[in-house]
């Protein structure tokens, strides 16, 4: 006879392991997305529509340094999560709160593609905060 408990735990502990391996995933991809948006910033001051009177106007390619920044940030500790490394989980969390807020920041200049990168950084935090999700 099986006991619950460990079949109730082995289940949770797989629940648990995909949503980390669902965030290692969406991070790579929030990343990979930020990377992006830093370069367009980066090479093309223009790629971007100037917001005039925004209370937190900094200049295009200081957002496209910004995003490049913490992109590779992300994907790097995305591939940390991926390798099941105990710093991955709390930087993680730490990463995708500020893409989030750097993402609310930059809103005006990209509303649609910010708005994406927040809800994807929610579902991420989602998934690690989950019970049992990053284990030590």
């Amino acid at each position: 006879m099986t006991d619950n408990r460990t079949f109730e735990s082995q289940a949770d502990s797989g629940w648990a392991m995909s949503g980390v391996a669902f965030a290692a995933t969406m991070m790579l991809m929030i990343g990979a997305f930020h990377v992006i948006a830093g370069f367009a910033a980066i090479l093309n001051d223009d790629y971007f529509v100037l917001v005039r009177g925004y209370a937190f106007d900094l200049d295009i390619t200081a957002w496209g340094w910004i995003h490049l920044i913490l992109g590779l940030a992300v994907v790097a500790t995305g591939i940390g999560l991926f390798a099941r490394q105990t710093w991955a989980g709390v930087v993680a969390l730490f990463l995708v709160v500020l893409s989030a807020i750097d993402n609310f920041f930059f809103i005006p200049y990209a509303p649609f593609w910010s708005l994406l990168l927040i809800a994807l950084d929610v579902w991420v935090i989602w998934a690690l905060t989950r019970p049992r999700a990053v284990r030590h």
